[in-house]
This record gives structure tokens, C-alpha cells and sequence, in this order.
């Protein structure tokens, strides 16, 4: 368990494998393991398999090993920590996409160490990009995610995220009911979710791109496990991925494997970004 503590700021904490490490990581995910030595990762996927999934305990649960290491376990996020999150108050918000973000070319890729942070001032915060962990917090800021910051960076989104571990149901059941391409109307029922109004635009406008790109096999798919019997997306979801993710990672900043946060959509330990959030309530001295 993380409580959001009244005495002020318990930063969030990059950490892997129980290493205890003060800094973020190169590169996503856990240590690669030692291969001269002869020992193997751990082959088990980052999750919180539900009746959806398809996969059990066994093969999927929200922990990630490293050789010789105790494993790294997500905490588990109560209602006061949600709540906590929920009260701080955004500086300068994104505003609600505009326009189509997948008639653009997908922007590079943030360096590998880079990272979103949230700089606190009273019971407010805003969001800044920085290089590392380490020069966020040299500046007081506290690590949010892994990458640079977007559209669902805010710690109310990320309250969305920990809150709901299977989005896949919610948000396909919000396409399904605006199959119109109304993205405002879209934009509404996601927001209803739960999310801010800016996050919930890019998931309107990735699941209005996901449904013209991959129609075909999500209708065949639609009732299939998230995750195939050896670890692996179904089609529908894996094209998904394919055809709409590079813009939706970038658009939207945070997501749950960036975040670390485990979903109901098993993933590889190698693309989850392990993280500890443990803000403070807002105002703390």
C-alpha cells in the first residue's frame, strides 16, 4: 500500500527488481539478465488478469524479476491515494485536441532516460519535461511517468488509470455507441469514464482511427481474450497497437506500461517503465 502521507511530498521512486536504484534506468524495463552466467528472466508477463485476459495468475500478475533479484511488485493503490491525486490542481491544462492527430506524422521518440514530472506550488503542480529522474529531482520535481509529457499526464488521469485496470471494456463500449464518428460525442462518453476532458480526446480519436484501420479482424476478435494463450495480443488488439499506438503514446504521455502500472492487458516486463507514486496530499509542508 502507498498512503498519501499530510506531512508533504513521498516522492514517486523509479525501481526495478527490488535494486533500489536512486535514478531511472536507461532502458525500458527490468535489468537485462546476465547472460554469461547462464541465467534467464523471468518469462512471465506485467498484468491484472481478469476473467477477460485470458491468461491466469501464472502467467501474468503485476511483479517483474530480475536474475539474483527480489522481484519489483506494483503497490497497491487505495481510495485515499486516488483521492489524494485527485486534489491536486493542474497549472496551465492542455487543452482538447483540435483536430485529427493521426493525419500527422508520429514525432520522434523522447531520449530513453527522459521523463515526465510534476513540479509542485501550493496545492498546484505543473507538468515539465525533463531529460532524467535525476535532473527532476535536483529541480524538486517528482517523476509522474517515463517519456515526455501529454495529454493524460495529469495525476487525475493517472488516479483513471490505477483506478480501472480493464479500460479496454469501457472505452470499446464508448465506440460502440458512437459509431457516427461524433468525436465530440465520443470525446464525452471517454471523459465520463472518469479521464480529464484533453486525455479523453486522444482515446476518442485512437479509437475512431483503431476502428477505420482494423475493422475487420476487431469484429471477428471482439469477444476473444486480450491476450492469446502464449502471451501474445489478440489480432485485434495487436493491431491496434500496430496502427494507432506510436501516435497515442506520443499524444497522450502517460500510459499504464510508462507509468507502471499493471492493466488487464497482459505486457512483457521488458516494456513496463516500473515506477512508485506516493504524492503527498496537495499543500504539505
Amino acid at each position: 500500500m502507498v498512503a498519501a502521507s499530510a506531512r508533504g511530498w513521498a516522492w514517486p521512486r523509479p525501481a526495478c527488481a527490488g535494486l533500489g536504484l536512486a535514478v531511472l534506468l536507461p532502458l525500458a524495463g527490468c535489468p537485462a539478465p546476465d547472460t554469461e552466467s547462464g541465467c534467464v528472466e523471468s518469462t512471465a508477463l506485467f498484468g491484472a488478469p481478469t476473467e477477460a485476459t485470458g491468461l491466469d495468475a501464472e502467467a501474468c500478475a503485476p511483479t517483474c524479476a530480475s536474475c539474483g533479484e527480489a522481484p519489483w511488485v506494483q503497490p497497491t493503490y487505495t481510495a485515499e491515494d486516488l483521492a489524494a491525486w485527485r486534489a491536486w490542481s493542474l497549472q496551465d491544462p492542455p487543452a482538447v485536441l483540435a483536430s485529427d492527430p493521426y493525419a500527422e506524422a508520429a514525432p520522434a521518440p523522447p531520449g530513453p532516460a527522459a521523463v515526465c514530472a510534476m513540479l509542485p506550488a501550493g496545492a498546484e503542480y505543473r507538468l515539465v519535461n525533463q531529460p532524467s529522474s535525476a535532473e527532476a529531482l535536483a529541480a524538486g520535481a517528482a517523476v509522474t511517468h517515463f517519456g515526455t509529457c501529454g495529454l493524460c499526464s495529469s495525476l487525475a488521469d493517472l488516479a483513471v488509470y490505477a483506478e480501472h485496470p480493464d479500460l479496454t471494456e469501457p472505452v470499446r463500449a464508448c465506440g460502440m455507441a458512437n459509431l457516427d464518428g461524433d468525436i465530440a460525442a465520443l470525446t464525452a462518453c471517454i471523459a465520463a469514464i472518469g479521464f480529464t476532458e484533453p486525455c479523453a480526446s486522444i482515446w476518442a480519436w485512437n479509437t475512431t482511427h483503431t476502428r477505420d484501420a482494423c475493422m475487420g479482424v476487431c469484429l471477428e476478435y471482439y469477444d476473444a481474450p486480450y491476450n492469446e494463450p502464449d502471451g501474445s495480443l489478440n489480432p485485434c488488439l495487436q493491431c491496434d497497437e500496430d496502427e494507432s499506438g506510436a501516435i497515442f503514446q506520443a499524444v497522450a504521455g502517460r500510459t499504464r506500461r510508462n507509468t507502471g502500472l499493471a492493466s488487464s492487458m497482459c505486457r512483457p516486463c521488458s516494456e513496463v517503465r516500473p515506477l512508485v507514486h506516493a504524492y503527498g496530499a496537495p499543500g504539505g509542508g
